[in-house]
């Protein structure tokens, strides 16, 4: 809690310093439109990559049951840890730096440097530094999640729709699937196959192409709203 206090201390002074701004600029003041942004970023995202992940599980004809040690204190525990990450990496990507870039650069040149900034970052929090195809994944595909965020941030004015679909996202991977956790959270996945190139081009793709189909759509809305209104 204290690094997001602190992030938020440094957006409002780069905010004041470089646009005169304050962090309501940042759209995190709720209100009903932003409530519904981020229910539909969790709902959209959380299908989106349980989906994707369920199939991955049926292909490789893995075992898949829920973890009888999963208790709803360690879900919350988890789902705490998992909001406050996701926050984090949000004021930093899309918050203030973003909001600035667009002032300057324009929509489409901010948001392609942060979903790029983004790509990086992951490289060294995945690991992934130094294996080259490693390397290429990672930055492709949060480099495309990435742009969805910063799009969302960009043309709802706030950051609550990147957030749930941020946040839906990892919870579906890490808390109920478990990926990259050093232990089973909600499922217990065990045994089956690899599922071969071809469906892991399958399954590359899908991850990268579908999430953006509604979003694209329910941005498309929110601009048609906001220009009625």
């Amino acid at each position: 809690m204290a690094g997001l206090f602190v992030e938020l201390l440094l957006s409002w002074i780069l905010l004041w310093f470089f646009d005169k701004s304050h962090l309501n600029a940042l759209g995190i003041l709720p209100s009903s439109q932003r409530f519904f942004d981020l229910i539909f970023g969790l709902i959209c995202s959380f299908l989106v990559a349980g989906f994707g992940l369920y199939m991955v599980v049926y292909i490789s004809k893995s075992s898949m049951g829920i973890n009888p040690n999963f208790t709803s204190s360690r879900f919350f525990d988890r789902l705490l840890w998992m909001f406050n990450s996701v926050v984090y990496e949000e004021l930093i990507f899309r918050g203030a730096l973003l909001y600035i870039a667009i002032s300057k650069l324009g929509i489409y040149k901010a948001c392609l440097i942060s979903s790029v900034a983004f790509g990086i970052y992951h490289w060294f929090t995945f690991g992934a530094w130094g294996n080259i195809l490693q390397m290429a994944y990672v930055f492709i595909l949060t480099g495309f999640a990435g742009a969805i965020f910063a799009f969302s941030f960009a043309y709802t004015r706030s950051m609550w729709l990147a957030i749930g679909l941020h946040l839906g996202w990892n919870v579906v991977s890490n808390i109920v699937f478990s990926q990259g956790q050093s232990e089973d959270q909600l499922l217990i996945i065990r045994g089956g196959q690899k599922i071969g190139n071809m469906w892991s081009w399958v399954y590359f793709l899908y991850q990268i192409a579908i999430l953006p189909i509604p979003v694209f759509y329910y941005l498309k809305q929110s601009i048609k709203k906001r220009h009625d209104d």
